[in-house]
């Protein structure tokens, strides 16, 4: 048995910094991955600096099909084995689906869906084996339909989903999964959907920093969904009392307002 790491994908920015941020302040060796190799040296020494364990550092682009083979190669290459998954990657498009890149479109389902599905069950056996645990970036857009961002929210369902049922798998081998649900975060993932913060922004908005906390926490205390922010937890609940229709019609308003 290897050195135990946790993996964090999409580590370059936004949530995905402060995830590895939190997760070396409470002792967890982390090995790095996205796309921008620049910015996860950087991150990689400011944690060294701190005193940590210098990060690894795997530069992978997760629209790849061979991305989950590449990271357990370099994994592998380190003499290091998983005790945690942190499936952070993620990005959404605003626009109508028909009218966006189809290949954009695309590669966020290989992102948001395919590569979190395959990292979890390619190091399921490294997570059992080491009683550890699977951290999945959901969003409150996964409690809804999501006209204007069709792919994007549908792709969030699947997160909450597959994280739940995994969870319930599992949970005999004494690994906890957790699927962490957010709301709008001032970070690059706005700018990179391509619209502008609205009311919900301002109502729901968690900082980077305390959504990452709240995840941590929520993982190491079993928590099958953790919703950071009070605004957040109260929209599944308030979902319950509305038809679906409504709620369809009221998402597609909120979003024509975001041009």
């Amino acid at each position: 048995m290897g050195e135990r790491v946790t993996l964090i994908t999409g580590a370059s920015a936004g949530i995905g910094s402060e995830l590895a941020r939190v997760f070396a302040a409470n002792g967890h060796r982390l090995a790095l991955t996205a796309r921008r190799e620049d910015r996860l040296a950087a991150l990689a020494q400011e944690i060294a600096a701190k005193g940590s364990p210098a990060p690894l550092v795997i530069p992978c682009d997760l629209t790849s099909p061979d991305a989950g083979a590449a990271i357990e190669a370099a994994l592998s290459a380190a003499g290091v084995e998983l005790e945690y998954l942190v499936n952070n990657a993620g990005f959404g498009l605003f626009g109508k689906a028909v009218q966006l890149d189809r290949t954009e479109q695309l590669d966020m389902i290989a992102v948001n869906v395919r590569a979190l599905t395959e990292l979890s069950l390619r190091f399921s056996d490294q997570l059992i084996r080491n009683k550890g645990g699977i951290l999945n970036l959901g969003s409150v857009a996964g409690f809804l339909p999501g006209p204007g961002m069709a792919v994007y929210y549908a792709s969030k369902a699947y997160v909450i989903s597959f994280t739940e049922a995994l969870r319930k798998e599992l949970a005999p081998h004494g690994v906890r999964v957790t699927v962490l649900c957010p709301g709008p975060v001032p970070s690059e993932f706005q700018a990179r959907a391509g619209f502008k913060p609205g009311v919900d922004s301002v109502i729901l908005n968690v900082p980077p920093k305390a959504v990452a906390e709240a995840g941590y926490r929520g993982l190491m205390a079993d928590k099958r969904v953790v919703l950071p922010g009070l605004g957040i937890k109260i929209v599944p609940f308030m979902l319950r009392w509305f038809p679906r229709g409504f709620i369809l019609d009221a998402v597609g308003r909120l979003q024509l307002r975001r041009n």
